[in-house]
């Protein structure tokens, strides 16, 4: 075994990982905040089954679309001055949305916070790979990272259901604002600030096929899945597929591409991106189905709701933390397949809940949560590793991307399926009114809003119908997480424990 001898982070170091800590909680909740506040949401705000999944997906829609720019943006204009605007901007525009009258302008929210977001996960990231240059260190400080976005998923229910129990539905949004105050106020003094002197400008060509390669590509999974297959979905994966062709071809030839794409000729860069998008569009779609029972089935308060997800951010926070140890001895790739496949366990006790079972519900999305904590430290770790200093910007975003693209995915995949698999099996009462007709077969919050109005065991009926769907969106997840298993078992079998020279 080889010793690292490159610097070892000091005092100012951790103290800025604290600081990076902030934005990267805040991150976290926002991908969890809005699954306890949306029967909330819903109530208040009344949008239709199609709104409320674009209220969810716009925010990972448009982060996922911009992290390959504004990973590259930093890299050129500096990692912290790009992470300091975006933090001013995300406050801002989580003001806007905390205020939102309608759910046209929630949803204009969500995305233009998408827009903000972008800037902050690869910078916070690309930041860590700077001030963290020995490998071992690194890892931990990655870990770290992955903990407080794990803890930030965990505190966005608990946090959001009481701000909701105690105020409204958009006072979650406002936790966005002390957080950029304090991160504003420290980043100067506790960050370095980091630009690749030798970049060039950004291409705007590159940005333009980047945005094209995604947004259409993610448009036309979520409407096949809605909807099923038709033309239009044929004509936005073709789009997705020639701007994602040219994309590419253009960045072979640039001196200074958006995207380096020789990093994919790393097996360990490119399987851990896979193992990265798919468990997180497991973990997306589960989390938005696991919320909605928690309150739609079971009845609880959106507080208690965020309680019972306790346990599974525990499980999530211990493996973020573990994961890295573990992995200084036993091989990166074995560790996640491992928790991987206590993953699976997970997902086939939600595929086998019924009503009634919120215990079994939570101790399945613990195993999910625990799957989920492993591969975003070890995952991250080894895609960011993969790269020099002066790309791990790229490197960091492209990290980021497939994680936010997982989990936007995810919901629209999963959730589209629970949802039209109720459509398709809840019918209303022959009595029944046109518009008590259409909300009870629309979704489960449409049947609770009419519930004085139809007999107490049709209510019954759609929870069960609802339940049902998230058992077989469940056991689609889990046959997803075994094929990431595989993949971390044959690909990644090759990496080295953390801090040994990995072999050629």
């Amino acid at each position: 075994m080889s010793s690292v001898t490159t610097r070892r982070a000091g005092a100012r170091e951790w103290a800025g990982l604290g600081l990076l800590a902030l934005p990267t909680v805040l991150l976290g909740l926002d991908v969890t905040v809005l699954y306890l506040v949306l029967p909330s949401m819903a109530e208040a705000l009344d949008p239709s089954a199609a709104q409320t999944l674009w209220i969810m997906d716009a925010y990972g829609f448009l982060i996922a679309g911009f992290l390959i720019t504004m990973g590259t943006l930093g890299d050129r204009i500096g990692r912290r001055r790009l992470m300091v605007i975006g933090m001013a901007a995300f406050a801002v525009v989580s003001v806007f949305a905390a205020f939102a009258p309608t759910a046209e302008l929630l949803i204009l929210a969500r995305a233009l916070l998408g827009v903000a977001g972008a800037t902050l996960m690869p910078s916070t990231l690309s930041l860590i790979s700077n001030m963290f240059a020995d490998v071992r260190q690194r890892a931990i400080a990655i870990g770290v990272w992955a903990t407080m976005f794990a803890l930030g998923m965990a505190a966005g229910p608990v946090a959001g259901g009481a701000l909701i129990d105690a105020y409204w539905w958009g006072a979650a949004f406002l936790l966005a604002v002390p957080v950029a105050i304090v991160v504003l106020a420290g980043a100067k003094a506790l960050l370095p600030e980091y630009a690749d002197p030798r970049a060039g400008r950004i291409d705007l060509v590159s940005v333009a096929l980047s945005l094209a390669a995604i947004l259409p590509g993610v448009y036309a999974v979520k409407h096949a899945a809605a909807d099923g297959a038709d033309a239009s979905t044929a004509l936005l994966l073709a789009v997705a597929v020639v701007a994602g062709v040219a994309f590419v071809r253009r960045q072979r030839r640039l001196d200074s591409p958006l995207l380096d794409v020789t990093l994919f000729t790393s097996r360990a860069f490119s399987a851990a991106l896979a193992v990265l998008l798919i468990g997180l569009v497991g973990v997306g779609g589960t989390m938005y189905l696991v919320t909605q029972y928690l309150q739609l089935v079971e009845g609880l308060t959106p507080f208690a709701a965020g309680l019972w997800m306790g346990p599974p951010a525990l499980a999530m926070f211990a493996a973020a933390i573990g994961a890295p140890l573990l992995a200084r001895r036993v091989r990166p790739g074995l560790v996640m397949a491992a928790t991987l496949g206590l993953s699976v366990i997970g997902y086939a006790l939600l595929a086998t809940a019924g009503t009634g079972a919120a215990a079994a519900v939570v101790a399945g999305f613990a195993f999910v949560y625990l799957g989920l904590g492993a591969i975003a430290a070890l995952g991250t770790d080894m895609v960011v590793g993969a790269a020099p200093a002066s790309k791990s910007g790229s490197a960091a975003a492209m990290s980021e991307t497939v994680q936010e693209l997982g989990i936007a995915v995810g919901v629209a995949l999963l959730g589209s399926l629970s949802t039209a698999l109720y459509a398709a099996r809840m019918t209303a009462p022959p009595q029944s009114s046109p518009e008590v007709a259409d909300r009870l077969t629309a979704s489960l919050s449409g049947a609770l809003s009419v519930a004085d109005r139809v007999p107490a065991e049709v209510v019954r009926a759609a929870q069960q119908t609802f339940t049902t769907g998230v058992n077989i969106a469940s056991a689609v997840g889990g046959g997803a997480i075994l094929v990431a298993t595989v993949l971390c078992l044959v690909v990644l079998r090759h990496v080295r424990p953390l801090g040994e020279e990995q072999g050629a």
